[in-house]
């Protein structure tokens, strides 16, 4: 069966270089809502790719994709105003197509063609992939707003740029801080209509598939969410609870990040029940591992390595796993001293970077930094498991495996943070918008001999769920 990826109508997409600036629980099924049906009013072209060229680039084929349909949603905003465009739909697609690693529409790929899913399946999964890429634009851009958080992928998050732009008082009473975090808010909505519309408007070729690509989609929107709200109440009550940490990391990252990812890939080659649940469990394992490393991080890591300020977690007083488990140690012993230190620190956004250092002291005295690295590890091993029960095509499933073992793996060495970089000056020019770099192909070979091994084969035990759970920056 022909699935085109897109409708039929194909005007030609402005560049998005030239165009003008002044033109007038992952495993559980969710209740199966109406299907929506195909989308009539998406003129965006599909170049169908061969789908082993996407195999040699992912990333690169998804910045193209994505180029081509922000290109006309921006031409679409000038056209409303220019002003709207230049500082709003602009820098969504800027963001979009110029920062991250994409593992998220890796993780799609590689299911759906793990699942068998070959050239007619290539442009619905690129399509689907390019929507993924702005949830996590309008997750990262409402994160920062909620977070107060000035810096993003290596230069000033969304809302910052936007006070540096305005840094004058609009009106009387109105700061510039609130400006930008309020058209911050709006610019993560507008990345979330356009992935919907995306979404909506793809050709998935049979009526199943397009349900059980809905069905994840709509089940991760609300999982995110949830699990936004969570780590909010965490923070507003002051929550210690350890469980609590990993019920929010699983929501909001474990799921949305690694695990429904998966399905969608899954879903789109129109693959079995079973292998969905397989696929969803190693990544639900991994996506856990992913948040506890990226705990970590966010302590120890290097701003230069990681591209955001160490210790923000700890400043906005958020609930973590690693923090959950010192505060537990501290208080069984009972340890007074680090019990004041973790105190006085958290939800401190003017802690120091000397009390900071001692706040790193705590984390390993107490053993929580060990006890969390050992849980990546169990966490990485039981993913790993659950992969090899999935009947999986061999080549694509190694691909999989060194993904899923990638994601829980350390970015950097953990050594004491030093400064971060300055911030950069935003362009807010249609035409200044351009794709990042591509990233290299994932290398199979480069895995471990641990990391590989036979995949489609009996499981060497099979995990219980769970709800246990690194927050993709």
């Amino acid at each position: 069966m022909h699935r085109s990826g897109a409708p039929t109508s194909t005007p030609t997409v402005p560049n998005l270089k030239t165009a003008p600036d002044t033109a007038v629980p992952c495993c559980e099924r969710p209740d199966a809502g109406p299907a929506v049906g195909p989308g009539t009013g998406d003129p965006v072209a599909v170049d169908a790719e061969a789908p082993v060229l996407v195999d040699a680039d992912v990333p690169a084929a998804v910045g193209r994709e994505l180029e081509r349909l922000l290109g006309e949603r921006v031409a679409g905003a000038a056209a409303l105003d220019g002003v709207f465009a230049d500082d709003v739909a602009a820098p969504v697609a800027r963001f979009t197509l110029g920062g991250g690693g994409r593992k998220r529409s890796q993780f799609l790929w590689w299911a759906m063609r793990a699942c068998g899913g070959a050239g007619p399946e290539t442009p619905a999964a690129l399509r689907t992939a390019a929507a993924l890429e702005l949830i996590q634009t309008c997750a990262l851009v409402h994160d920062d707003v909620m977070d107060g958080s000035p810096r993003r992928r290596g230069g000033p998050s969304f809302h910052a740029r936007l006070v540096a732009r305005y840094p004058g008082t609009a009106s009387p009473g109105t700061t510039a801080a609130l400006f930008a975090s309020s058209a911050a808010i709006l610019a993560g909505d507008l990345a979330l209509a356009w992935a919907d519309d995306i979404v909506a408007a793809t050709d998935f070729g049979d009526a199943a598939v397009r349900h059980g690509v809905l069905e994840n989609w709509r089940a991760m929107r609300t999982e995110m969410v949830s699990g936004q709200y969570l780590d909010l109440h965490g923070q507003a009550t002051g929550s210690r609870s350890a469980a609590r940490a990993i019920r929010t990391a699983c929501l909001k990252t474990a799921l949305y990040t690694v695990a429904r990812p998966l399905a969608l890939g899954a879903a789109v080659a129109g693959a079995d029940p079973r292998t969905v649940l397989d696929l969803c469990a190693a990544g639900r394992y991994a996506g856990t591992a992913f948040q506890l490393r990226d705990d970590i991080e966010g302590v120890f890591g290097d701003p230069l390595v990681t591209g955001k300020p160490s210790g923000d977690d700890i400043r906005s007083g958020k609930l973590t796993y690693l923090v959950a488990i010192a505060w537990a140690r501290a208080e069984s012993r009972p340890d007074r001293a680090a019990l004041s230190v973790l105190e006085r620190a958290l939800g401190d956004p003017d802690l120091t970077e000397d009390r900071l250092r001692r706040v790193r002291e705590v984390l390993r005295e107490t053993g929580a930094l060990a006890a969390a690295e050992e849980r990546i590890e169990r966490l990485r091993a039981a993913g790993e498991r659950r992969l090899d029960a999935a009947a999986l095509e061999p080549g694509p499933a190694l691909r999989l495996r060194t993904l899923l073992a990638a994601v829980a793996a350390p970015t950097g060495p953990a050594r004491p943070a030093c400064a971060a970089p300055s911030a950069g000056a935003a362009g807010a020019s249609v035409a200044s918008v351009a794709p990042a770099a591509p990233a290299p192909p994932t290398n199979p070979a480069a895995a471990t001999a641990r990391q590989i091994r036979p995949v489609g084969g009996p499981a060497s035990g099979r995990p219980s769920g769970t709800t246990a759970d690194r927050s993709s920056r």
